[in-house]
């Protein structure tokens, strides 16, 4: 596990959780998390033992909240150019990584947060997690992405409603309009706490609640790993190499994609383990 103070990064094998650890400011982002977070995707981009990586938040109630609203109540102009600037370098270097990266979106995923998660590969949401862009409430628009990654996600006209009426939704809403791949729920056969036997309770129905929560973010990141080692048992190459072309080819035309697929596709038969995997398959039909 790292040293840093901000950000917190946990090896587990060949997948890598990274976990933004502000919890008593919802993990909102300021300028010590931006400088932690990308040393940290330069460590994960570098270690060739690494093959997936998991972003999340510590606790249960966020993900991440955002920007650091009590930083930009009092920065000038130049400042919050900076401040933008910083920001969208690092998610800039998320998006771009080599390797794929699973948002596991625990509670409040708004502003900066959703922006963090849109440039993940995957995005998978406990069911009490809340989505939304909003900055307008404060009287700004998104500026780490959500103005071009929304719209790309989810089409122009559902960014438009969201970034405009700086709303919230749940997890189920944004699985529906594919801003989330899937949504984690609590089932019957999970070994719930009793609820309490008392309607005035209320510190007993507080710890329930706490502790359904805890359960919940423990299921999203089974979830979340057991995903990681769906892909990790591939290729690497192969799975670097799609990503790469997926990431380019939405931004060109369908020619060049097609072209740049062809010699993504081709660069791979030079790798060894192209040559195993085939050969492993092969074998295994034979028998």
């Amino acid at each position: 596990m790292s040293t840093m103070k901000y950000v917190q990064l946990e090896p587990q094998s060949d997948i890598a959780i990274i976990r933004i650890n502000r919890p008593e400011a919802l993990n909102a982002i300021n300028t010590d998390v931006i400088a932690e977070l990308s040393r940290t995707i330069d460590i994960v981009s570098v270690d060739d033992s690494i093959k997936a990586i998991i972003i999340t938040g510590a606790g249960e109630r966020s993900f991440c909240a955002g920007a650091d609203i009590a930083y930009m109540a009092n920065i000038d102009p130049l400042k919050a150019e900076k401040y933008a600037s910083s920001a969208q370098t690092v998610l800039n270097k998320i998006e771009r990584l080599e390797k794929p990266v699973i948002a596991a979106i625990n509670g409040f995923a708004l502003g900066g947060g959703c922006e963090l998660a849109m440039v993940c590969d995957i995005r998978i949401a406990s069911s009490n997690a809340k989505i939304g862009q909003p900055e307008v409430t404060i009287g700004i628009p998104p500026g780490w992405g959500g103005t071009q990654r929304l719209s790309r996600i989810v089409g122009p006209a559902k960014a438009k409603e969201l970034i405009f009426t700086g709303k919230m939704i749940t997890a189920h809403e944004a699985a529906e309009i594919g801003l989330i791949n899937k949504v984690v729920d609590l089932e019957p056969n999970d070994q719930l706490p009793p609820p309490s036997q008392k309607n005035d309770d209320a510190s007993k129905e507080k710890e329930r609640s706490i502790e359904i929560a805890k359960l919940l973010n423990r299921k999203l990141l089974t979830e979340c790993m057991a995903l990681s080692k769906e892909i990790t048992k591939n290729g690497f190459t192969a799975v670097k190499t799609s990503k790469m072309l997926i990431n380019r080819g939405v931004e060109t035309d369908i020619d060049t994609g097609l072209r740049l697929e062809i010699y993504g596709w081709a660069l791979c038969f030079a790798h060894e383990d192209r040559h195993k995997m085939m050969s492993a398959f092969l074998s295994k039909g034979k028998k």
